[in-house]
């Protein structure tokens, strides 16, 4: 990418685009919208360094953030659409990049507090990737930091179901651990983090399906559904009802008075 290109771009700008690409799950424009915002600070900081060198005031380019926090998430959300597309040593990779930005010189405080973030999200991440690889053997590992961390409870619980089903691991004991939060799971709405509520209650639903417990599937995907219309995803709403219909049979009349309900609701 040309130089002169790269110097009209805006750092914030490209970080909207990505923010865009992730929402419509592009992971292929999630790649090329990183790169992009990882030349563009590389090109802001070759800049500067040169006008130090020659004793040059440095050029003045207004950033939301510290420089340090677009290299950090440039590699984040890279890493983030190889994990998407299954390419696991890809995103290793790219966690083992922003896991450590302390080498940018002259950080200033809010600069060494990103770094520090970074490097706690890149724990984070690195827990979640190998537990979607199959790594059974981390469960405990990451319960473990889970129980140590419950703002990541929510994600990880997503995490941790989703592999469940993926690899047909019994988790029963892991659930019972996070019992008090898996129920309050779906009853109250959190903008923050409902993509990951949505996606814990669907395979949540999938998994007790799979167990034999239909109907506590069929609630887990009441829940879903509830929180699918929040986020105006319809095609998050349509894999709901698809699934909530084949366990219709073993529903209770409680349950699918409820579904038609929430149906005439939206209606």
């Amino acid at each position: 990418m040309r130089k002169s290109f790269l110097k009209s771009l805006k750092p914030d700008i490209i970080v909207e685009m990505l923010d865009m690409a992730v929402a419509f799950e592009n992971w292929n424009k999630v790649i090329e919208r990183a790169d992009m915002l990882y030349q563009c600070v590389q090109c802001i900081q070759e800049e500067r360094q040169e006008h130090q060198a020659r004793g040059l005031p440095l050029p003045y380019i207004h950033t939301d953030r510290p420089l340090v926090y677009y290299y950090g998430f440039s590699h984040m959300m890279r890493g983030m659409a190889h994990q998407k597309m299954g390419q696991v040593d890809q995103a290793r990779s790219c966690i083992d990049q922003y896991a450590e930005l302390g080498w940018m010189e002259e950080l200033d405080e809010a600069g060494v507090q990103v770094v520090q973030e970074f490097r706690y999200k890149a724990q984070v991440n690195r827990y979640a990737l190998e537990i979607e690889a199959g790594h059974a053997e981390m469960l405990e590992q990451y319960v473990n930091f889970l129980l140590e961390h419950p703002e990541e409870c929510i994600a990880g619980l997503r995490t941790i179901v989703e592999a469940a089903v993926r690899y047909r691991w019994q988790i029963d004991r892991v659930l019972h651990m996070f019992a008090s939060l898996a129920q309050g799971v779906g009853t109250e709405i959190d903008s923050s983090n409902n993509g990951d509520m949505y996606h814990y209650c669907y395979h949540r639903a999938l998994y007790e399906q799979w167990m034999g417990r239909q109907k506590k599937a069929v609630e887990f995907i009441l829940q879903a559904l509830r929180l699918a219309d929040e986020l105006e995803m319809s095609r998050y709403f349509k894999k709901c009802a698809a699934l909530l219909e084949s366990l219709r049979e073993d529903a209770t009349e409680e349950q699918i008075g409820r579904y038609r309900a929430f149906l005439e609701e939206m209606g």
